[in-house]
């Protein structure tokens, strides 16, 4: 049986036990000098910190000192670095004997836990220190599209029948706060039944309209994509993949929308015109031109966001938004994607519009500085020239 460095040991059990007087004796020592040190006890009580300072994300780690992250920032603590002994009873907090074994097997662990209040992400890691958790809070409450403020033609895109909905971004822009919104969007007005394939699941819904079924990789289904297949014999108007991760996923992804669903996938790509370029880059040269006519009858839209600092001190969303028009559709289906762009900065009575626009409108509204926007843009000179006399 290997000994891990923070006092695990692969296979064993990790349920609290009595079995070495003095093991017990030092970790009551241990704790003891944590509390005395002003450290947190356990890590419930780390989470509802970060709950009731609406952090986005709790960082612990064995050799480290507790950080949150606050609107895009990482915040020290001041907590004592976390001891091995600590970090194990953490994780006992929410993971089974066996999850935990599985992160010590495979060094990296996925998976989601409830604390009643607040729902969390966990990725855990090895790392150079020793062991470590990242745990991303998912509010209970699912925030509405109005609440996001969110580009009103996705709630007309929600409606479609069939069709596939790409959501993308670079990781903690919100991608899945605003799937979450959209759902509830179909769940709350439409009778429709919704199927979401998720590793792991973030936001819960209850059915309301609509029946809701939610599936967890390697809790309700050993493969995500034995998962997806399947779901195309089990009924489902909307399906909801939670990542487009390979060509296979894809393929299944463009099957579904042409034979009469409505997807909703994510990439982490960030601009909607890239992600188009990602989309038929998965395949190879002498797929193009079969994926480009795929592609251009089933794509719906692309939104892709990101995330930004408001001069209150709060974050708001900024959104490129291609909307898959007839005029797109021959872009597409001739590979000139550039041409796009263009198409998405003269169309906004389609619902299109650019980051760029969306930062400048930011900006304008005094919503945002110029340097923030600057900062954040694709294309700054672009952005500098519609903010001419404002920097």
């Amino acid at each position: 049986m290997a000994e891990l460095p923070f006092g695990l040991s692969v296979g064993a059990s990790l349920v609290p036990a009595a079995v070495n007087d003095q093991a017990s004796r030092e970790d009551a020592v241990q704790h003891q000098a944590a509390a005395e040190r002003g450290g947190p006890e356990t890590l419930e009580s780390i989470v509802r910190v970060a709950h009731q300072h609406n952090y986005s994300d709790v960082h612990v780690g064995v050799g480290e000192e507790p950080r949150f992250r606050d609107r895009g920032d990482m915040t020290r603590t001041g907590w004592p670095v976390t001891d091995s002994i600590s970090f194990r009873d953490w994780m006992r907090e929410m993971l089974t004997p066996a999850e935990i074994d599985t992160f010590l097997r495979e060094k990296e662990y996925d998976g989601s836990f409830d604390f009643g209040y607040v729902r969390v992400r966990i990725n855990l890691l090895e790392t150079l220190r020793g062991p470590a958790m990242v745990l991303r809070l998912i509010p209970q409450k699912i925030a509405s599209l109005e609440d996001l403020a969110l580009p009103k033609v996705l709630a007309e895109l929600a409606q479609r029948p069939k069709g596939m909905l790409l959501v993308t971004g670079p990781t903690g822009s919100g991608k899945s706060t605003t799937l979450a919104a959209l759902i509830d969007y179909i769940n709350r007005t439409m009778k429709r039944h919704i199927l979401t394939i998720e590793d792991p699941i973030e936001f819960v819904h209850q059915s309301q309209q609509s029946l809701i079924r939610q599936r967890e990789v390697n809790h309700h289904t050993k493969l995500f994509g034995n998962a997806l297949r399947a779901a195309l014999r089990e009924d489902p108007d909307v399906i909801l993949i939670g990542e487009i991760r390979d060509q296979e996923t894809l393929t299944t992804a463009i099957e579904a929308s042409q034979t009469g669903h409505l997807v909703f996938g994510t990439l982490h790509t960030n601009s909607a015109v890239r992600t188009v370029e990602r989309v038929l880059g998965m395949y190879k040269p002498e797929e193009q031109e079969q994926i480009r006519r795929a592609v251009s009858e089933s794509l719906l839209a692309v939104v892709s966001q990101g995330l930004i600092r408001t001069t209150d001190g709060k974050r708001c969303g900024y959104h490129d938004l291609f909307i898959n028009t007839d005029a797109c559709r021959d872009y597409i289906l001739r590979a000139e994607l550039d041409e796009i762009e263009q198409i998405m900065e003269r169309s906004g009575f389609d619902g299109m519009q650019t980051s760029n626009n969306a930062l400048a409108e930011l900006v304008e509204a005094g919503r945002v500085s110029v340097e923030d926007a600057m900062a954040q843009s694709l294309r700054p000179s672009e952005l500098a020239q519609r903010l001419r006399g404002r920097i």
